[in-house]
């Protein structure tokens, strides 16, 4: 799976909404999904993953996992660590210029997420992305929009 071509990493730190995904079992569920990273001292990524559970009033669960940037002349290559030893690909597979939205995926394709820093996605553009998602072997039925209802 190809990653982009390189990512200037102080652009890629802050929070991204997690516009959809195929979910991993702790996100079953997840509604105002946001994700946010920020580069620690030691050069990994601190990560916060927030999300409530069911419905915007639904319990408020927090992951702290760490990132760890794999290949350091792209920083599109990761590993994250929600547990340790364990460590899962991380890919940085879509990115546009502006850093408005990006799509993460993993080698197997089991799971993906298409965020962005806005709530809110142009359905022109979801629909393009799920396109290149099934060009590169994703079974886009499986991806599931993530409610974002931040009224």
């Amino acid at each position: 799976m190809e990653t982009v071509t390189y990512v200037d990493i102080d652009r890629f730190m802050g929070d991204w909404y997690v516009i959809a995904n195929i979910p991993t079992f702790i996100e079953k569920g997840a509604t105002n999904a946001i994700e946010s990273y920020k580069l620690g001292p030691s050069g990994t990524i601190e990560t916060t993953f927030t999300f409530f559970k069911n419905s915007p009033d639904g319990d408020k669960k927090t992951y702290r996992p760490t990132g760890f940037i794999k290949n350091k002349e792209t920083n599109a290559e990761w590993r994250m660590q929600f547990l340790w030893p364990f460590k899962m690909p991380f890919l940085i597979i879509d990115l546009d210029e502006e850093y408005t939205y990006t799509v993460i995926g993993i080698p197997s394709r089991k799971y993906v997420w298409i965020m962005a820093r806005d709530h809110k996605m142009d359905e022109n553009l979801y629909s393009s992305i799920l396109s290149q998602l099934s060009d590169i072997g994703y079974d886009v039925s499986l991806i599931q929009k993530i409610p974002q209802d931040w009224n």
